[in-house]
Order: structure tokens, then C-alpha cells, then sequence
């Protein structure tokens, strides 16, 4: 049985840790210090961390990487390095610390989308196809050779959150298949190919707002990007969508809420859209329907 450390930390990173613990003796599982969550603002453990206290795995949480360099040379030595959605840069002396190095789960078709936010960056520029790369890691960002790959579909109405749960599933996937063959030395890793490579910048808050004069395609890409983080607001604040859908409604003037009875509609800078699910500043997530009730017939505008 080969030997690894597993290094990860959000929910997505979940499927690969339990497939990687069937066939391989996990030494350590690395992952993000525990951080403040929810309105409490207590501190809780990442989804890696509580995944490998019930699985009865050691556990190790750096806050730099010198102390993870530090954490892998007391394991050392072990056959393979696997990471999925860690958080932090590895530099050179982690990287060659396993003797077949560190593989990565990532969640695109390298060489496209390397980065932070592959997923997000897909759904807003339109792509039809997503998938996810089992690399080799260098010192450059996602640059690393490809063991394996395998593709799927983004659906029309996918959400990050959604699609980032298929990912999780087809990475894992390519670890079972492919890890012990890797290490064995039966795969042969091709280098990327120097066109076609994009880069996915990290999500910030202030990036996720919407326009009432965008295209209903553009806002609706946009909702399902940034869904469920950090959620799609219009630029005056006043509402959050969660939810939304195209419609086949003659034309309403940009930022214009209408409202049937039982639909929210919204005009943008060609087609109505619905708003289905709805927040407004400092309340709970509702329907859009909800929502315009609640209004009492002043529905306002957005822009």
C-alpha cells in the first residue's frame, strides 16, 4: 500500500480524502487553522479537519509555510503528496519532500482556468464544458504535467455550489483510478499545452455585484457564479438574488420589478429575467414572490 499525506480544507475536498483512505495509508492530513464562522463568530474546524478526526487521522493545521515545510520532513519519508483546494502556495522544499512528489485535484481541463475560482470563472465566461485535471504541482501556479483528465458538462442552470459538488465527485474518481499507477511509475504525465491557458483570480465580495442594464445572460451567469458565495447584489444594495431564471415576457425597461401574483420579474438590458430567490440587507433569504408581497406594492427599481 502506498503511503501520502493528504492536504485540503473546504467540503469539496471531502470525496477524495475517502477515497484516497480505501487505498493508501493517509500518515497525515493537513489543513487551514480553524477559523471564525457564522454570526457567532466562533471558531470551527474546515471540513478536511473534521472529516480525518472521524476517519481517527492525525491532523496538522500550519499557518505558514515554513511550518508546513517543517510538518512534512517529520513524516518524510512517504511515496506522494495529495492536495485538493488547500489554500496555501507550496513552496520547493514541501513539493519535493514525498518521492513522487505532490499530485493536485483540480477543478478545470488545465490548461484553462488555473487559479483560485476555475468554477466561477467558467460559469461567467459561458463555458459549455468544465471538468478536472489530476496534475503533477511545480513551482509555477497549476502549471504542473497532467497524469489524467475527464470532462462533463456545465447545465444551463448549475451553480457554483452545485457544480463544484460534481467536481468533487469526478476528482475523487480520477484519484481512485489513477494514484497507485502514478506512484508505481506506470503513467506518464504529459506536459500542458502553452495555448489556451487562462487564470481564475480568487472571488472578492465587492466582484459580485449585478446591473439591472447587463444582459439577462450576463446577470444569470452571474447569479449562478456567485452562488452560494458571496451571492450576486445589485450595486445600490438593495437586494441579493440567489435564484434566477430566463423568461419569454415581451420587453420591461432596465431595473423595472414587476409583479403578477405569483412571479417577480425583472427588465435588464434585453430580456426579463425572474428573480425566484431573493435577500434583502440584513434579511433571510425568500422567494422573490415573497419578497414583492412583502413590498406592499412599492416594488421601487434596481440598478
Amino acid at each position: 500500500m502506498i503511503s501520502t499525506v493528504f492536504v485540503g480544507t473546504p467540503a469539496a475536498a471531502v470525496p477524495s480524502l475517502r477515497v484516497l483512505v480505501a487505498q493508501a495509508d493517509v500518515r497525515l492530513v493537513v489543513t487551514r487553522p480553524d477559523r471564525p464562522r457564522g454570526r457567532s463568530g466562533r471558531l470551527r474546524p474546515s471540513p478536511i479537519r473534521e472529516e480525518a478526526d472521524e476517519l481517527g487521522i492525525r491532523v496538522a493545521q500550519p499557518s505558514s509555510g515554513e511550518e508546513l515545510e517543517n510538518i512534512l520532513l517529520e513524516v518524510a519519508p512517504f511515496d506522494v503528496g495529495v492536495v485538493v483546494a488547500f489554500g496555501m502556495i507550496l513552496g520547493p522544499t514541501a513539493l519535493e519532500t514525498p518521492r513522487r512528489g505532490f499530485v493536485n485535484v483540480h477543478f478545470s481541463l488545465l490548461p484553462r482556468w488555473r487559479g483560485a475560482a476555475p468554477v466561477e470563472r467558467a460559469i461567467l465566461a459561458g463555458d459549455e464544458t468544465i471538468g478536472v485535471t489530476l496534475m503533477m504541482m511545480d513551482a509555477g501556479l497549476d502549471t504542473g504535467p497532467i497524469v489524467a483528465s475527464e470532462s462533463t458538462p456545465i447545465r444551463p442552470a448549475e451553480t457554483a455550489g452545485e457544480l463544484t459538488e460534481r467536481l468533487a465527485e469526478l476528482g475523487a474518481g480520477l484519484l481512485s483510478r489513477h494514484l497507485v499507477d502514478f506512484v508505481a511509475g506506470e503513467m506518464r504525465p504529459v506536459p500542458q499545452p502553452a495555448e489556451g491557458a487562462t487564470y481564475a483570480d480568487r472571488i472578492k465580495p465587492d466582484e459580485a455585484v449585478i446591473s439591472a442594464t447587463s444582459t439577462s445572460t450576463e446577470m444569470l451567469r452571474a447569479v449562478r457564479a456567485y452562488a452560494p458565495r458571496p451571492g450576486a447584489r445589485f450595486k445600490d444594495g438593495t437586494l441579493k438574488v440567489w435564484k434566477a431564471a430566463p423568461t419569454e415576457l415581451g420587453a420591461i425597461p432596465p431595473g423595472r420589478l414587476e409583479f403578477d401574483g405569483q412571479h417577480l420579474y425583472l427588465g435588464t438590458g434585453d430580456y426579463p429575467v425572474e428573480l425566484i430567490e431573493v435577500q434583502a440587507p440584513g434579511g433571510r433569504r425568500m422567494s422573490g414572490s415573497d419578497w414583492a408581497r412583502g413590498r406592499r406594492g412599492d416594488l421601487g427599481r434596481l440598478v
